[in-house]
């Protein structure tokens, strides 16, 4: 994905906890974090904690959801990427991506991965690995204060 580019649409989960959540809930309110992961990924686990940050500091300024990417035939076993977002806390949204649909909509190739729209749903930010939170936060924090700057000017 190019910066700027819409969101593409949530849809083709195999499975989703946590709730449903479509890609029109998403845009039009505030901005958003998509969040890319895998049960077998243990930078995804390291980042975890930062993630559930994000979404607790900022939860009536921001929306977060996790994209389940499964690397291997072990990532498909839903049981334990219920146990795994139970132990790591994850209680946003998660789309299970068992087919890639979500992942290649996106045309993402990393786990873990993050993507920042802005409230209307346009790319802002993208950055793939483990490093890097702070810079995440920067340009959360960015689209965060033009949100709010623009709901002033209405």
């Amino acid at each position: 994905m190019k910066l700027r580019e819409p969101m593409p649409e949530l849809t083709g989960a195999t499975a989703t906890l946590n709730g449903e959540v479509t890609r029109e809930q998403l845009i039009g309110d505030k901005p958003t974090l998509i969040h890319f992961w895998s049960v077998s990924c243990h930078l995804c686990k390291e980042a975890m904690p930062q993630v559930n940050e994000f979404r607790d500091r900022y939860k009536d300024k921001l929306n977060v959801v996790s994209v389940h990417m499964p690397r291997s035939e072990n990532d498909l076993d839903i049981e334990l990427v219920k146990k795994v977002a139970e132990e790591h806390g994850i209680t946003q949204p998660i789309l299970v991506d068992n087919e890639h649909k979500i992942t290649d909509a996106f045309e993402n190739q990393y786990v873990p991965a993050y993507y920042v729209f802005d409230a209307e749903g346009k790319l802002r930010h993208f950055q793939a690995g483990g490093s890097g939170m702070k810079m995440l936060e920067k340009r959360v924090n960015r689209v965060l204060e033009e949100n709010e700057n623009a709901q002033q000017q209405q």
